[in-house]
């Protein structure tokens, strides 16, 4: 869509510009002009007493055709040649997409010497991995990557397309739905089909994860969605499938860049790596202070697992952003998750909610928490956390069959 103002009808009033919240207005002597600031958010169209401000659709392919979009395409980001493991979690669920529409799942995999990965993507449930490979495709740049991506989805025509919602997903995902005009859906939780209409129901929280929203996408094509590390569940491996390799090739000089990367530098502070961890020990407000996570840290420990938290605990800066769980956080699905002076506000079980065992311990006998937890312990957690921790060391030090932890 575009808001078009009809220079006939335009009076010079200026109600407009003082309804856009973006500034993306301006008088041009008598008569309103929009900047490249606009949302189109349509503020303006009701604030004009003389109609002359209205959406209008953006110019399609005279050839343009729904049905000759077919297949679902997995973007498979990678990182200094390394398969991030969000692209395996969106095979898996791409797969079932792909089998209720009965059509191929393909993997784009962007990068500079990254052929021998492919074997990876058919392992994990790919059909096809559409490959580009090039120097100038080494490490993520936006200029070059979107160019590549957008290439490829104009010569194939997938119908849906996933993208994993990273710091990179989320850079290339809307840069990608802008240049070929179709939507996007962010922070998908939950994905399926309507089978009558093969039209992909793209859920995710809304108004602060007090709902559930199913978006659909019934004029555009390709069908995109971002869904976050840790949502979807990957297919069991099997290194005996093989598939076909489609090889794009790239055009370097027909890509305007205006970034280069100069030096990576890896981060050395401590890495927590909450989406893959099968058991997670998180705190909340009830643990009080930063020392009380030195007695999770314990927990966690004797469970070979990690230390998560609610988002009060991180913003009370008694620990640092990376071990946040909740919507605003990371979203896990660990075999055990213990959840400690935790209250259970809907925006932090969001991303929990889907662990294999859930243990609650608090004081407050009616916390929210208890509602989703498997197990449920009311009491002081600075005296529950310490014999649980003496009974781990008497046990053997975590000794604990994760294996059979399931609902």
């Amino acid at each position: 869509m575009a808001i078009l103002v009809d220079k006939e009808k335009c009076i010079g009033c200026g109600n407009c510009v003082d309804s856009c919240p973006f500034g993306a207005i301006e008088m041009d002597g008598n008569m309103a002009k929009m900047n490249d600031k606009c949302t189109e958010c349509g503020a303006c169209l009701e604030s004009c007493p003389v109609e002359a401000i209205s959406r209008s659709e953006k110019v399609k392919d005279e050839n343009f055709s729904l049905e000759d979009y077919k297949g679902v395409w997995v973007f498979a980001e990678q990182r200094q040649g390394s398969i991030m493991n969000i692209a395996f979690e969106l095979l898996g669920e791409g797969r079932k997409l792909a089998d209720t529409l009965g059509v191929e799942l393909g993997a784009v995999l962007i990068g500079d010497k990254v052929e021998e990965k492919a074997q990876e993507l058919f392992a994990y449930g790919a059909d096809v991995v559409y490959l580009i490979d090039h120097p100038e495709l080494k490490n993520y740049r936006t200029e070059p990557y979107c160019g590549a991506l957008e290439k490829a989805i104009n010569a194939y025509k997938p119908e849906i397309v996933l993208i994993g919602a990273t710091n990179i997903g989320r850079d290339l995902g809307p840069r990608i739905a802008g240049r070929i005009h179709t939507g996007l859906t962010a922070d998908c939780t939950e994905l399926a089909i309507d089978p009558e209409q093969r039209l992909l129901l793209q859920t995710r929280p809304a108004f602060g994860g007090n709902i559930m929203a199913t978006i659909l996408c019934p004029n555009t094509r390709p069908q995109m969605a971002t869904v976050r590390p840790g949502v979807m569940k990957k297919m069991i491996p099997d290194y005996c499938r093989t598939g076909k390799i489609v090889e794009i090739t790239y055009d370097a000089a027909a890509v305007k860049v205006r970034t280069a990367v100069r030096e990576i530098v890896r981060e050395t502070s401590r890495i927590v790596n909450l989406e893959e961890a099968q058991v997670i020990v998180a705190g909340g407000r009830g643990v009080g202070g930063p020392e009380g996570f030195k007695l999770l840290e314990e927990v966690a420990a004797s469970l070979g697992g990690v230390v998560g938290a609610s988002r009060a605990a991180v913003d009370a800066g008694w620990i640092p952003a990376n071990h946040q769980v909740g919507q605003t956080g990371k979203t896990v699905h660990p075999k055990i998750y213990i959840a400690c002076g935790i209250s259970g506000a809907i925006q932090h079980v969001a991303g929990m909610q889907h662990s294999d065992i859930i243990i609650a311990i608090n004081k407050n006998p009616n916390a929210p928490i208890f509602k989703v937890a498997d197990y449920g312990i009311v009491g002081d957690l600075y005296q529950v956390v310490p014999l649980l921790i003496e009974a781990l060391k008497e046990s053997g030090n975590g000794s604990m069959d994760l294996t059979c932890t399931t609902k």
